[in-house]
């Protein structure tokens, strides 16, 4: 699925590759962050994701009140999950609604 902005001066449309990308390496760059993740439902093992995979970490879903994203990351150990939590939505929110105009719920 795409979202679009339409404007003035036309119609913009943004794929979910790219909104994908970009939560996948704002939410890399924050401190606490070891990896990203892809949970196999089918055995229930963690695989864990280099840079060229980073988008099978995170799930979009785009509806008409805004961008709902779902990231799966492995925390370092030691460190509060609910800081790192607070810290990558914030940085994920604020890269996209910078970078797309798109709103982050």
């Amino acid at each position: 699925m795409e979202y679009k902005i339409s404007n003035d001066l036309g119609l913009i449309t943004i794929s979910e590759d790219v909104l994908l990308k970009v939560a996948g390496y704002a939410a890399l760059e924050c401190y606490g962050i070891v990896a990203m993740s892809s949970k196999r439902a089918k055995d229930g093992f963690v695989e864990w994701l280099g840079k060229e995979n980073l988008t099978k970490g995170v799930q979009v879903n785009i509806t008409d009140a805004g961008i709902d994203i779902d990231l799966f990351i492995i925390v370092e150990y030691g460190i509060s999950i609910v800081e790192v939590c607070n810290i990558i939505k914030s940085q994920v929110c604020y890269k996209i609604e910078n970078m797309t105009g798109a709103k982050v719920r």
